[in-house]
């Protein structure tokens, strides 16, 4: 079953909401912590460190078996690599074999993995499966519970890899990075990714062959802004209750695409035009196609990569993006100069919607009511990468 062929879920589609205790995963830049909250969602308990000191990028849960965990981690010891937990985070090993470019001929200069930067499960009829994205940009697969990695050939040595990444001379902070893998929960075959830089693509065949997926998308700091590959994609989900609907928060805007039309439609002008419609996370409503939360940050010239007027506020939109409504009461009113990163905000699967973001001063922050209020249940901890919500085990 490919995009263009696959039934469009039915938008308005509800699937039972989870109820109980809530759990998040949050990744530092020194090490990991746990949260895991009352039935209410109003009082939550901080766990860790564990591998304090390491540089966690993202953990994830396996939904297929919620026991297990995998964690992408940057050690100064060891460099890149991929822990696994089979006991809910209690005990962690490190993977035997770690993402790893393929070696180079003799006489030429190889890539090599920086860090590991997002984890993504393969589909419910793979269990076992999960998806690696590094930087430089590489996509890895493991088929045994994240214990070893391969890459995947499809891409790494695809003919037009060079061109759609920019070469090795991506100017991208902190390196370019492989992102947002997602994979269509109505066929295993049909994935996609997201790079900073180079842009959305499509891949229907398992990976063995990709194709750009931009048009529409703006590329406003390239000479030519319609370019078909190229672009800065920071964040892209796939709806799981409408999976031909997508939502990306790009470097130039926030988009929306039906897969039927493959076209990216800006829905962030109708952002207000003091705050702009540039960030880097998107989250979407688990039942609702038609909702999604991002949390602006400044983006005029210099690209200061905080609040605007250091304000900080969630905006969610509860129709496909023709209006948008800001959330911020329990936010800081003023003078709070942070913003969030790509991985670090995420939502639950509960009635109401459990909204969760972790800031760069080390705050996190949640609401229990899909954004109507917020109160920060945890702070002082290191810069964070990524909040990932799961279910305690």
């Amino acid at each position: 079953m490919t995009a263009s062929t696959a039934p469009q879920t039915d938008p308005h589609q509800t699937s039972s909401p989870e109820s109980g205790p809530a759990m998040l995963l949050v990744a530092t830049i020194k090490g990991a912590w746990f949260l895991t909250s009352d039935p209410a969602r109003r009082a939550w308990e901080l766990r860790g460190p564990v591998f304090l000191g390491h540089t966690i990028h993202h953990i994830v849960q396996d939904p297929r078996e919620p026991q297990r965990m995998l964690m992408a981690a940057r050690t100064g010891h060891l460099g890149p690599t991929v822990f696994r937990s089979a006991d809910g985070g209690r005990n962690w090993t490190e993977a035997t074999r770690p993402p790893a470019f393929n070696k180079a001929p003799e006489g030429e200069t190889g890539r090599v993995v920086d860090h590991v930067f997002w984890l993504t499960p393969g589909h419910a009829s793979e269990p076992g499966t999960w998806y690696a994205g590094t930087s430089p940009q590489g996509l890895f697969r493991s088929t045994d519970h994240g214990a070893s990695w391969e890459p995947v050939a499809g891409f790494n040595d695809h003919p037009m890899r060079r061109a759609w990444t920019g070469g090795e001379q991506d100017g991208t902070p902190d390196g370019p990075k492989m992102h947002s893998i997602l994979v269509d929960p109505r066929d295993p075959r049909h994935l996609y990714i997201g790079m900073s830089s180079g842009g959305v693509f499509e891949s229907t065949d398992a990976g063995a062959d990709w194709k750009p997926l931009n048009r529409g998308c703006a590329a406003n700091f390239l000479p030519d802004p319609d370019v078909e590959y190229g672009h800065d994609p920071h964040c892209v989900v796939q709806h799981p209750a409408a999976p031909d609907i997508l939502y990306q928060q790009n470097h130039c805007g926030i988009y929306r695409m039906d897969r039927r039309e493959a076209v990216w439609k800006r829905i962030g002008d109708a952002m207000p035009r003091e705050v702009g419609d540039i960030g880097f996370p998107i989250v979407a409503h688990r039942r609702d196609p038609r909702t999604v939360w991002v949390f602006p940050m400044d983006g005029s010239d210099v690209w200061p990569r905080v609040s605007p007027g250091g304000k900080p506020a969630v905006y969610v939109t509860r129709d496909a993006g023709e209006t948008w409504q800001r959330q911020d009461r329990g936010l800081p009113a003023d003078q709070a100069w942070l913003t969030v990163k790509r991985q670090a905000m995420t939502a639950d699967a509960q009635s109401p919607v459990g909204v969760y973001f972790g800031t760069t001063g080390g705050e996190i922050w949640a609401s229990a009511d899909e954004g109507e209020h917020w109160q920060c249940i945890a702070s002082h901890l290191p810069h964070i990468y990524a909040v990932q919500s799961a279910r305690p085990v």
